[in-house]
């Protein structure tokens, strides 16, 4: 392969990858697994797995993009925390998993997601309080607030370091 044509390629698969997991992002938004407190949605695995996965700026635009637009599609309300909350999250996961212990993948993707699930719960609960104006609906979604955001990260953290899907990353890399 010559060297323009890596310039070419390399592009596409990662916007194709993006958009992949952005459609992901979008679909998981749309249903849940009613349970007690709630509903639990499996779009937090995926934006956390992107993170990982992605750089930061493939990773804002599935975390951020794609949760503001499954919000847009299904329930509008909170749209604009979904793109500000998940979109930094996504970010802080991608950046500490790419830089922050480079020889020791796992950790920086575990400070990551930890980092990731105390931005998710006080932006959710921020944009509770500010979207319904009550900040007793915020205090009262909490702890099931706390339950999704670690449920995700630790789906997506078994899923890339447990379930191989790291190591077939780096195999068919689109960085």
């Amino acid at each position: 392969m010559s060297a323009s044509s890596l310039h070419t390629v390399r592009p596409v698969k990662w916007l194709t990858v993006t958009a992949m997991l952005m459609a992901l992002n979008i679909v998981m938004s749309s249903f849940s697994i009613p349970v007690p407190g709630g509903h639990l949605y499996l779009n937090d695995a995926v934006i956390c797995t992107a993170a990982i996965l992605l750089d930061p700026l493939g990773a804002f635009l599935v975390g951020g993009v794609g949760a503001f637009l499954g919000d847009f599609f299904f329930y509008p309300a909170p749209m604009f925390v979904s793109l500000a909350t998940h979109g930094l999250q996504a970010v802080v996961v991608s950046l500490c998993a790419h830089k922050l212990a480079k020889e020791h993948r796992v950790r920086g993707a575990l400070a990551g997601v930890i980092l990731g699930v105390l931005i998710n719960v006080a932006g959710y609960s921020l944009g509770r309080a500010f979207v319904y104006a009550d900040a007793s609906a915020a205090l009262l979604k909490l702890p099931f607030q706390i339950f999704q955001a670690s449920f995700g990260a630790v789906v997506s953290m078994l899923l890339c370091f447990k379930g191989g899907l790291l190591a077939f990353w780096n195999k068919f890399s689109v960085r």
